[in-house]
């Protein structure tokens, strides 16, 4: 058995974990002092290019600050390795502005600073395991077949766990939590996946589709809004689909801005796949209580603190941090703007004709990741969440990514993502 590490675990802005091993014999000491971090590694797509033009080139420094407690602790016939995520800062201590974790900080922040509220979340994650004969969808027959599911439970503290609809699929939903907390158990969750489906020989991907004519993978987003002492915002039993006026603004921001949003919630060249109609994924900017073809569903609880939101047009080739932190943001300019219009739909949307989809102010989500770009950098207010760094960061890592799948077919881009999800 070789030497105890401790691994300095970084979510950057393509959804994936990349960091550096220390001997955990020092680990209290770099606990402490982090190490350091290239600022032009957050420019590195998904398939490990680097864009000509991003921000940084050889120059810069950084400092990866961990979490003092681990997110993930895994021991094998090499020893244990300890995992812990942390955020970005430059040398001097400050927030490095391209950072997912230090933007989400800031989201909240603001949004209980101008508000007074804070958010409760929980992502609801889709994975596939590849290879195997599948079990019929939804059956115990299908929950016994992956033997790890009991550990994978047990690890993330998972709230379900199932066989779900497609081959070899598998959801995991975790227990909402406060704000960062809901992120950093996102980012530990497919970090888990990936390690006991190692152990046993299987490759699990959260790829949004691993094919085109196949089911997708999503990542849905629980969201309420509460007080900072606990007391439930978002249910009024008076209000329209039994939202508080607030959460009518704040699902009324998140629907405004959705176009430029799938950029960051749904981000890969395959994502738009998935969100497509009769998918029961999301392929028009509207709500609907229990309604599974709206972008965002409203549901109803058995009390008040039970009630969410869940913003279904999202995957797991986003960072989770990246993804709160522009729900956030949408749903505070909701907010700002008296955006109370939720464009409330209790049908499936592609039943309608494209004049009665426009009468009600419905739109369809972008057909790819080129045009949720356009209609990102069309979003002057969208364009504004983040420093200006961590924009441009972003566009030119997607372009790049487009790039690097542009001369493939839609069967070898779900093979390619499939590989790196």
């Amino acid at each position: 058995m070789g030497d105890d590490l401790t691994f300095i675990a970084y979510c950057d802005l393509s959804g994936l974990v990349r960091g550096r091993a220390i001997r955990s014999v020092d680990a209290m000491t770099r606990l402490s002092s982090g190490v350091g971090w290239v600022p032009a590694d957050q420019s590195i797509t998904p398939f490990g290019s680097l864009g000509a033009e991003n921000p940084y080139g050889p120059l810069g420094d950084l400092r990866l600050d961990p979490d003092m407690a681990p997110a993930a602790t895994w021991t094998d016939e090499r020893g244990t390795l300890a995992v812990h995520l942390s955020s970005a800062s430059y040398p001097d201590g400050g927030p490095f502005d391209a950072c997912p974790r230090h933007a989400l900080r800031s989201a909240l922040d603001d949004l209980e600073s101008e508000v007074g509220c804070i958010v409760r979340a929980s992502f609801e994650h889709e994975f596939t395991v590849l290879g195997g004969a599948p079990a019929p969808s939804f059956t115990l027959r299908g929950f016994r077949e992956l033997p790890w599911l009991h550990d994978l439970a047990s690890a993330v503290g998972a709230e379900n766990v199932l066989s779900e609809f497609g081959p070899g699929q598998y959801e995991v939903t975790l227990p909402p939590t406060i704000g960062m907390a809901a992120a950093d158990a996102a980012v530990a969750l497919r970090e888990q996946v990936r390690e006991l489906a190692r152990r046993h020989g299987q490759h699990a991907t959260f790829s949004p589709i691993v094919d085109p004519a196949g089911v997708g993978n999503g990542v849905h987003v629980h969201l309420s809004l509460e007080s900072p002492g606990g007391a439930p915002l978002t249910h009024d039993p008076q209000g329209e689909a039994g939202l508080s006026s607030l959460m009518r603004l704040f699902v009324g921001g998140i629907i405004d801005h959705l176009p430029a949003l799938v950029a960051f919630t749904a981000p890969s060249a395959i994502s738009s796949l998935r969100l497509a109609p009769h998918r029961w994924s999301a392929g028009f900017a509207c709500s609907g209580v229990r309604n599974r073809e709206a972008a965002v569903r409203i549901c109803p609880g058995v009390a008040p603190g039970g009630w969410n939101v869940e913003f279904r047009a999202a995957d797991a080739a986003a960072c989770p941090h990246l993804v709160l932190a522009a729900l956030v943001r949408a749903g505070l300019s909701g907010i700002r703007n008296g955006l109370s219009d939720m464009r409330l739909i209790d049908v499936d949307p592609s039943d309608l004709t494209d004049q009665q989809r426009e009468a009600r102010g419905i739109r369809p989500l972008p057909h790819s990741l080129g045009a949720a770009v356009d209609a990102l950098e069309s979003d002057s207010e969208a364009m504004a969440w983040f420093p200006p760094l961590l924009t441009a960061t972003y566009l030119e890592m997607k372009r790049t990514e487009l790039a690097d799948v542009a001369e493939l077919s839609e069967a070898e881009r779900c093979a390619r993502y499939a590989e790196v999800y």
